[in-house]
């Protein structure tokens, strides 16, 4: 699997309610979500984001509460894939759940700068900056979760298993 798409930079301990503030609570779909997602980081971030591209961000990014509603958010925004630092547990298992590549890799979320283009081999875990012409090494997933990951995240993995398996 092969993402590309712009970076967004972000800093250290950006919590969920950062991600997708608690006021919009009242919800799991994921385009209303969307509609705020990082909104109290960078208030134009939905306005600018464009479909693939990626958030990069500090040290354990997802910490707060442990709602899916964070993850779901920046999916549902059309972002393709977030490099960290490190990530809050509780977040990195969402993220798996709900199918949204993410990669701890320190060198390329310090290297990365915003605005920059990036591409991921998600497979191997290759994290090429193209516009500053650096490549990165992530640990990649294990062949599982990269599977959960491509059907879409744990449910949609369970409905297709369900549907080959009769």
């Amino acid at each position: 699997m092969f993402l590309e798409g712009n970076a967004w930079k972000f800093g250290d301990d950006i919590d969920t309610d950062a991600i997708i503030p608690a006021r919009y609570m009242n919800t799991f779909l994921p385009e209303e979500l969307a509609a705020h997602c990082m909104e109290d980081a960078d208030p134009d971030f939905v306005r600018k984001a464009q479909k693939g591209d990626l958030i990069v961000a500090g040290k354990n990014f997802g910490c707060g509460s442990s709602r899916e509603h964070a993850p779901i958010a920046i999916k549902g925004a059309g972002i393709s894939a977030v490099i960290a630092v490190s990530f809050a547990r509780i977040f990195y298992r969402n993220a798996i759940n709900i199918g949204l590549p993410i990669f701890e890799c320190p060198e390329a979320a310090e290297g990365i700068q915003e605005g920059d283009r990036i591409r991921i081999e998600a497979g191997i875990g290759s994290i090429v900056n193209l516009t500053r012409g650096e490549i990165y090494a992530a640990k990649p997933f294990p062949p599982f979760m990269q599977e959960l990951i491509q059907a879409g995240g744990l449910m949609s993995y369970i409905k297709e298993r369900r549907l080959k398996n009769g």
